[in-house]
């Protein structure tokens, strides 16, 4: 069982198109006066509120998942409906590509050698068959830079930068850097373009091109 496992990381890694990069280390973070933090806690309030009533909405970008100093990357589509997603990894070069959806009835994981997969835990089935640590379930809430549900993931710290957007959240043990933002357009809020996420050897960095539905 383990050689199995780790043949599938190993098969997964090459799929990707082994092309693992080092993410950076965190930007350092500014200190707020009170009033600007204050006016920074605000803003980010209304735009929750505003994502929140978006329950459906789709991005699409490049990803790059490491472990250990090892991983690849590929491109990244992500389907969100309500709490139900789908996220699809695709490797340009060797046209390889798995698809993970969930919902509530559990998980699927397509695409991989040895057929469909299926579990409960989307980020548990993932981890199990390719063993790669990808935090799934808090992510399409990280992907717009709010805190993933407190109630399932654990308290959350959030430090804003000097624009006053989100820079970096810690939860569940993972530390989420956002690195560039595309600003508030005619009254939509701002959404990330760049995010970098870590957790001890594991890192996801997600470059996003395109936004849709993510705004009312």
């Amino acid at each position: 069982m383990r050689a199995a496992r780790i043949l599938m990381a190993l098969a997964c890694v090459a799929m990707l198109a082994a092309c693992a990069t080092r993410l950076p280390a965190p930007a350092p973070v500014p200190a707020l006066d009170p009033a600007a933090q204050a006016r920074a806690e605000a803003l980010q309030a209304a735009r929750a509120g505003a994502l929140q009533a978006v329950p459906a909405w789709w991005l699409e970008g490049r990803a790059s998942i490491t472990r250990a100093g090892k991983g690849g990357s590929g491109r990244i589509e992500w389907r969100q409906d309500g709490p139900a997603f789908e996220v699809a990894l695709a490797a340009p070069v060797t046209r390889q590509s798995w698809r993970l959806a969930v919902d509530g009835g559990g998980a699927r994981l397509e695409g991989l050698e040895g057929g469909t997969r299926h579990g409960p835990d989307g980020q548990a089935l993932l981890f199990e068959a390719t063993g790669l640590e990808v935090p799934v379930e808090a992510l399409s809430a990280w992907l717009r830079g709010l805190p993933a549900d407190e109630a399932v993931h654990g308290p959350a710290r959030l430090e804003f930068g000097a624009d006053l957007l989100p820079a970096r959240l810690e939860q569940a043990g993972w530390g989420i850097d956002f690195r560039a933002w595309r600003p508030s357009i005619d009254g939509a809020p701002a959404l990330p373009l760049r995010i970098d996420a870590r957790r001890g050897d594991a890192g996801v960095r997600l470059v996003v091109d395109a936004w849709s539905g993510a705004e009312p």
